[in-house]
Formats: structure tokens, C-alpha cells, sequence
């Protein structure tokens, strides 16, 4: 339950309307202007500082834990140093939009079109991109077969090392800096990296004024304990600007200002929290001696509350495949040590149970499980899941460790890996991924494949071969446009205070765009396999096999949509009397994972400008709603610009009729541990299944099978049909209805019809 304190922040996040923050864009603007002719990577140094210089300070009413991204919470930052058009776009939608709206004022459009646009327009990071892009790739995006991502926007999907600031101080990072910049004065980097931690250590000390001023209104106002509140946080704040943390309450404000100083350096999502149980444990085991269980549950309160003070505005387009906000400060609890054994411990149950009292969809809660997680931490994840929120999602060490180890990671680094974003995998301080840098519409190939054939195919092997031709060819083309975006990033948007966070980058003087980090590899999802899988068989059977229709007539079906007189009749037979994924059929499932690892094995023969290679995933976000659009009728009985299904890994909405152990084999004969990346298997049970301690003992079962099973990944929704159509049709009365998308959750009520349309109508499962 929430503390009185920690119930009015809550309140207040929601208290107004999201608006369109201009500040850190006019900030950003103005340093640009008195840098021209300086290397980018000291341009962008110099505009954090200038920005952690000047921006508005805001310290709440009864806040402990200090830091500000915004001075009115979820406020939408726009950052047209990336992409200045789409902005100029939308200015007069952001308010009516489908999805993710904002509001702006017209002064501030005004100032946008008048100061912002016209300064960027020829500078950004997508203009460098778009000279740069080959047209063939161009080309190859119009099919709707991949899109680049990412070329707009700042790169985040990372997980620094916040360890080396809690455990060793800003100031350790600075002394460390200035020592390999005397060695090399001339390294453009590490002169970035100097001005970036120096500015952090100042804006520290904006935040003790700040908290004095505070403490003498209180006093004069007669509230001498707001007043020593603020006097502890100044303190506090005094001593972390160059210091270790030295209790759990310093950790907690410690990583809060450091996620916030790197938000502010790219304002890019999914700069992770990584294995918070583990490097924040010593500090707990210090302060459990000194404060009471509640009083430590509180602080976990107020930092999660923080989490939920952050959101990203994005366009209309990429707010389809990434809806409802997600934030990606992903926690990650629970695994294996570098040795191998269980690191559970107290504070990892609690990090998962506090989820009972801010019931918010940030931090993005996740659990790390194996063949020996205590029964305990099954129990209290299984009490948590059936809260009904989407958290935590639940990982697979049994496989994802040796995924890494398949792509040369360390087995002692593999242990210790995270989950970044949504569901993807990262080691923590030694990995800079590009995790989301496209996602590949798998169904979109086997339409193309139709197309360029349209007298059809004698055989079943020639039909999957030229579908697979198709996965090549545009692998390559995909390969070439990330390439060229990875590149943007390093020429226009280098984060030299991010890469100083990672292992090794100032000793290697190279920012993390220019292969600083550890591990390079660059991230691509593989959707669609499910209905790509779905779709063969009733091509092989219906058409090839058993002649029940010859190639024109299947053709003309999906040409009209299932439109013609008698399509409908075989539309449902297709749907129901042919094999699908998810129902522990081997047929559909082999090929699936046929086509998987076909499109798996083709990525992984590229490399990217850092010296890394890419890697398979196979996750969906809320793309599959989008990359449904993108595609006509399919031979599974699809409609035309249906979703495609969800998740990634799970059966298409509907047509999972044999239960959710069913699903799990289905999964289960896929190739796994080739997705290094990560990827998705969404399940939704009812709530009457997980009631009671028979429903938290089937559940921790299920997870038990999960795990043997060796699937990388499992969410749940737990929540009735009848509760979302009414939070849908009266969306006043359910305000605070948090629910799992894909990778993430959100709140019901944020999001646009098509995606609650999909939730509603995923199979509800029993146990």
C-alpha cells in the first residue's frame, strides 16, 4: 500500500495533461550555435552541459528523492537535432492524434516553426541519414517488407553500468577521464567525456541550492520537517556529487540522477536499470540495519513513482509500433551468479512486491528463473502476475545465457546478462546492441513471393524456397539501411557521457557509436511466423497436396479479401479445419521454425560499422498491429490489414485451441537459442484460474515447464474480457488499468482501439 506521501505523487503524475516541453530543444539549440566547427562528440558534450546548466529545477511537494527531467511530469520532449520534420508535421495533431497524444500551445508552435525548425532542417541526424541511404534500401522500405528505426529519434536499449557510479562515485569517473585524456589531449572523446562529468558533478550542486532555498521557505512556513527533509536530501545530494553511495537510500537517488543525466544527454527510451537487486544488495543490507522494512519499501515506492515521471513522444507512425508509452526502465531480478548458482535474495522478492502499491507501468518489472529458483520468488512473481498488471515478465536463463554464449560472449558475461527495453537481451555495461534497429515483416515475403510467381508452385519445397529467397534478398537490404543509420549515430549523435558508463570506453577512447563498448551487435526482428507458418500449410495442403484449389482461384480469394460469393465458407474451413502454430502440431510448428531459423541464420552473416555482428529476435512491441496493415489477405484466413499475431513467438489472436501447455511445445520446437536478441510469448489467463494458493501453485508449475522447456520468454495478462470492454466503453471508470502490450505494459485506457481491441482478444486460458 502506498504511504500518504507516496499516494500524492502518484496523484500528481496525472494531475494535468501531457504537454509538448520545448525547453531541452531551444537549450540543445543555442549551445549548437556557439559550437560550430567543434567536433560533434564535444558539440554534444558542450549542449548537455549547457542544458544541465540552465534547465528548470523542480523539486515536488514531499519529494525525497531528487531529479527532474521535466517541470511538469510525463511531459513530451522533443528533440529536432534528430528529425525536425516529423515534429513540424504533427504540431497541430499532437492534441487529436490516435495514440500517445500531448498537448502543445500555440505560442510554443509558433516558436517551433519560427526558431527550432529552420535551425535543424538540413542538420539532423535524419538528414545525414537520408543523404547517406542507398536508393535500393529505399526502395526495398516501400514494400513494407522491413523499416529502419532509429532515424529519428535518439538510440537508447542500453544498460550502463551504474555500479561504477554508485560503487565508485562521479568523481572516481572524472579522475579516470582526465588521467587517459593527459595521455591523449588530442582524443575528441575523451575531451567530451571530461566537459560531460564535470557538468554532472555541477548540476549536483544546482540541486543542493535549490534544496536550501526550499528548507528556508519551509522553516518560514513553520514545517521544520519538510524543512530537515530537504536539509538530508541537500546533504545527501552534496555527497553523491563526487562520493559512493554509502547507504540503499544514496543508491536509489544515485541511480535515479544518473538514468536522469542520461536521459538528458539523448532523451532516447530504454536506458535500462538492469540487475537492480544485485549491485544496489550491499547497500540495502547496510540501511535494513538502520531504517525499518517500511521505511525501505517507501524509498522503493518514490523511486518507482520517478519512473512513471518520464515519457517519450513519438511520432504518429512509430507510436503504432511502440504504443502506451514504454519507457523501457526495465528492472531485472532474480538468475544465476558468474558461477552459476542462484543470486536471488530479499531484496529481489521485494522489488517485485512493491508493484502491489504504485500498480504503474513503470519500471518495466522482469525475473530472471531456472532450474533452481527458490519456490518462494516463484510464489511471489506468481502473486504479482495475477495483480492483473503484465509484471514481472518472466526469463529464461536455461536458455538466453547459452544464446549468448552461441554468439561469443563470455560464459561469466552471459550470466549476468538483462533485459533491456521491451524483452531484449543486453549484458549490463558491456553491450551497446541497437536492439530495435528494425523490425522484418516475415508474412509481407511470402506475398512477395506469390506475386513474383504467379503461375503458382509444382512442389512445397519450391514455394518455401522462394520464400526464403525473398527473406535473403531483403535481409540484405535491411542489413545496408541499419548499417547506414548505426553510421548517422556515430556522425551527428554521439553520447559521450553514456559511453563513459560503459566498460572499458574511455580506456579505448572511443565512444560507444564508434565501437567503444564490449559487445557491438546490432538487433533485427524476424514477425510474422506464426501466420507465415499458418499460411504455408493451407497452401500445401489445400492447394499443392490435395488440389482442393488450383493457384488462380487461391489468388483471386485473396485478391477480393475473402469478398467473393463462397469465400467465407472456405475462409473458415482454413481457419479451423487446417493445422496451426501454437497447438502442438508438429507439421505447422517444424515449419515455423524452419522459416525462423532460416531468417536467423541469413542475419547473422553481416556485420555493422562497430565490428559487431547482427542477431535475431523475434518480438513484435505493438508492431504487429502496423505490420498488419502493411499486408494483404493470407491463406490462414487473415483479412486484409488484420494484426498480425502478437508478441512474436505466439500463436496468432484465436487460434491457440489447445490450451497454454499446448503453446508452450509449440514454442518450444522453435530454435530458441538463436534469438539472441530476445523475443515474446504473450499468454492470458483468467483470473478465477490463478486465484487462491491452487492457482499460485499451477502457475509456479507452469513456469516450472516454461523453464524445462527452454523458451526464452513469458508474459501473462491476467484480466477478464468483460472488465477491458468496459474500461473500453467507459474508459472515466477504469483510469488506472495497467495491462501487458507486448514487452511492456500500459495504461488500458491510453491506448488506441486497435491494440485494446487486440488485447481483448487474445484466448483466455485456464490451468
Amino acid at each position: 500500500m502506498l504511504t500518504p506521501r507516496t499516494q500524492a505523487i502518484k496523484e500528481s503524475l496525472f494531475a494535468q495533461e501531457r504537454p509538448i516541453d520545448l525547453e531541452r530543444a531551444l537549450l540543445y539549440k543555442e549551445s549548437y550555435e556557439a559550437t560550430e566547427g567543434e567536433p560533434v562528440v564535444v558539440r554534444r558534450a558542450k549542449a548537455l552541459r549547457h542544458l544541465l546548466d540552465n534547465h528548470r529545477i523542480v523539486i515536488g511537494e514531499g519529494e525525497r528523492l531528487l531529479g527532474n527531467r521535466t517541470a511538469v511530469p510525463r511531459a513530451g520532449v522533443v528533440s529536432p537535432e534528430m528529425s525536425p520534420y516529423w515534429i513540424e508535421d504533427e504540431l497541430d495533431q499532437f492534441g487529436t492524434r490516435p495514440q500517445d497524444r500531448f498537448a502543445i500551445t500555440d505560442e510554443d508552435k509558433a516558436t517551433y516553426r519560427e526558431v527550432l525548425k529552420p535551425y535543424w532542417a538540413g542538420r539532423s541526424l535524419n538528414d545525414w541519414y537520408r543523404a547517406h541511404v542507398a536508393p535500393e534500401v529505399v526502395e526495398a522500405q516501400r514494400t513494407k517488407v522491413f523499416a529502419v528505426a532509429q532515424t529519428d529519434k535518439g538510440q537508447g536499449h542500453i544498460i550502463p553500468d551504474f555500479g561504477l557510479v554508485i560503487d565508485e562515485g562521479w568523481g572516481a569517473q572524472l579522475e579516470k577521464a582526465r588521467a587517459q585524456l593527459a595521455e591523449n589531449p588530442n582524443n575528441a572523446f575523451l575531451q567530451a567525456a571530461v566537459i560531460c562529468l564535470e557538468a554532472v558533478i555541477s548540476y549536483y550542486g544546482r540541486y543542493v541550492v535549490e534544496c536550501g532555498r526550499l528548507a528556508a521557505e519551509a522553516r518560514e512556513a513553520g514545517n521544520e520537517a519538510r524543512a530537515q527533509e530537504l536539509d538530508e536530501a541537500a546533504a545527501r545530494m552534496a555527497r553523491l556529487a563526487t562520493e559512493p553511495a554509502r547507504d540503499f537510500v544514496g543508491g536509489l537517488q544515485q541511480l535515479w540522477m544518473t538514468l536522469l543525466v542520461l536521459q538528458h544527454e539523448s532523451n532516447a527510451s530504454s536506458i535500462s536499470l538492469g540487475r537492480m537487486d544485485q549491485y544496489l544488495w550491499p547497500l540495502y543490507q547496510v540501511s535494513e540495519r538502520e531504517l525499518s522494512a517500511d521505511a525501505l519499501r517507501e524509498w522503493i515506492q518514490e523511486f518507482y513513482l520517478k519512473c512513471n515521471t518520464v515519457v517519450f513522444v513519438r511520432s504518429t507512425e512509430s507510436a503504432k509500433f511502440f504504443a502506451g508509452f514504454p519507457s523501457g526502465f526495465t528492472i531485472t531480478a532474480g538468475g544465476i551468479d558468474a558461477q552459476g548458482k542462484d543470486c536471488s535474495n530479499e531484496l529481489s522478492e521485494l522489488l517485485l512486491q512493491v508493484q502491489h502499491d504504485t500498480r504503474l507501468p513503470q519500471p518495466n518489472l522482469s525475473l530472471r528463473v531456472h532450474s533452481l529458483t527458490p519456490a518462494r520468488l516463484l510464489t511471489c512473481a506468481g502473486d504479482v502476475i495475477r495483480l492483473g498488471d503484465g509484471m514481472p515478465q518472466v526469463f529464461n536463463d536455461e536458455a538466453n545465457v547459452l544464446a549468448f554464449v552461441n554468439r561469443g560472449v563470455s560464459l561469466e558475461d552471459a550470466r549476468d546478462y538483462s533485459v533491456v527495453g521491451c524483452v531484449e537481451l543486453s549484458i549490463p555495461g558491456r553491450m551497446y546492441g541497437l536492439h530495435d534497429i528494425s523490425m522484418f515483416n516475415m508474412v509481407r515475403c511470402l506475398e512477395i513471393a506469390l506475386e513474383e510467381n504467379p503461375e503458382g508452385f509444382e512442389t512445397f519445397d519450391g514455394l518455401v524456397g522462394a520464400v526464403e529467397g525473398v527473406i535473403d534478398r531483403m535481409v540484405k537490404l535491411m542489413v545496408e539501411g541499419c548499417n547506414t543509420c548505426d553510421l548517422a549515430h556515430r556522425a551527428t549523435a554521439p553520447t559521450p557521457l553514456l559511453s563513459s558508463l560503459m566498460d572499458g570506453a574511455i580506456e579505448r577512447g572511443r565512444d560507444i557509436t564508434e565501437g567503444g563498448a564490449k559487445y557491438n551487435p546490432s538487433g533485427v526482428q524476424g514477425v510474422g511466423t506464426p501466420n507465415l507458418a499458418d499460411s504455408l500449410v493451407v497452401l500445401k495442403q489445400a492447394v499443392i497436396e490435395q488440389g482442393l484449389l488450383d493457384w488462380d482461384e487461391m489468388s483471386a480469394m485473396l485478391g477480393r479479401d475473402w469478398s467473393g460469393d463462397g469465400d467465407e465458407v472456405w475462409r473458415q474451413r482454413f481457419i479451423n479445419q487446417f493445422p496451426k502454430y501454437g497447438n502442438d502440431i508438429d507439421e505447422v510448428d517444424t515449419l515455423g521454425a524452419r522459416l525462423l531459423s532460416h531468417y536467423g541464420h541469413e542475419v547473422v552473416r553481416y556485420e555493422n560499422p562497430r565490428g559487431g555482428h547482427f542477431q535475431p529476435g523475434s518480438y513484435t512491441v505493438s508492431a504487429h498491429i502496423p505490420l498488419g496493415e502493411a499486408c494483404g489477405a493470407t491463406p490462414d484466413g487473415r483479412h486484409a490489414h488484420d494484426q498480425l499475431a502478437d508478441g512474436g513467438l505466439s500463436p496468432m489472436v484465436g487460434r491457440d485451441q489447445h490450451g497454454p501447455t499446448a503453446s508452450l511445445r509449440s514454442v518450444s520446437k522453435l530454435d530458441n537459442i538463436q534469438d539472441s536478441n530476445g523475443s515474446l510469448l504473450n499468454v492470458k489467463f483468467s483470473p478465477s484460474t490463478l486465484a487462491g494458493d491452487e492457482g499460485l501453485n499451477k502457475l509456479a508449475a507452469y513456469l516450472r515447464a516454461f523453464c524445462r522447456l527452454k523458451i526464452q520468454h513469458i508474459q501473462f495478462n491476467v484480466v477478464d474480457k468483460a472488465t477491458l470492454l468496459d474500461a473500453q466503453a467507459h474508459p472515466e471508470n477504469h483510469k488506472d488499468l495497467v495491462v501487458r502490450v507486448a514487452g511492456y505494459s500500459a495504461m488500458f485506457t491510453e491506448l488506441a482501439k486497435g491494440i485494446q481491441d487486440d488485447i481483448i482478444n487474445r484466448s483466455e486460458h485456464t490451468l
